[in-house]
């Protein structure tokens, strides 16, 4: 399915990576997408954390790369011998790489391996100029004043 977003280029500037990102979504691979299983929770208002299923894969295996934008997970276990005779494997253990387009101020604050998942801690973080300002009236005579961001927050 395509989706013509010459409508929004012709109304707006700047949305060119949101219609970008939103053509890239229909070109993901349906197998890719379902392994390893994770989840995205947003923890509070700021902070998100991605968990991902990476049962037999140790820290070693895994690689955690941020760059312009996008959080590249990718696992690669060694090549080893088998150690047992399997009956049945059901636990997979190929490799696999999983990339999250991030948004504007998102950061990577770290991730962790615990009971057989990779957390990833996620937060966004609002530059000072970007957050919201109080702007104080004042009559025609006297000059525009700020308010201090600190106090617009407080009320």
């Amino acid at each position: 399915m395509r989706f013509d977003f010459s409508p929004l280029y012709r109304s707006t500037v700047g949305f060119d990576r949101l219609a970008n990102l939103l053509e890239t979504v229909n070109q993901i691979e349906p197998g890719a997408a379902s392994y390893p299983p994770y989840n995205i929770e947003q923890v509070a208002e700021n902070d998100y954390r991605i968990s991902m299923a990476v049962a037999g894969f140790a820290d070693k295996d895994l690689n955690i790369e941020v760059k312009e934008g996008v959080l590249t997970i990718t696992g690669k276990r060694d090549a080893e011998e088998p150690k047992s005779h399997f009956l049945y494997q059901g636990i997979a253990g190929r490799s696999f790489e999983r990339r999250f387009q991030l948004a504007d101020h998102m950061e990577v604050k770290g991730a962790r391996l615990e009971h057989g998942l990779l957390h990833v801690e996620i937060v966004r973080v609002i530059p000072e100029e970007k957050r919201a300002r109080r702007i104080a009236i004042g009559t025609t005579k006297s000059e525009p004043k700020l308010v201090d961001a600190t106090v617009a927050n407080a009320a």
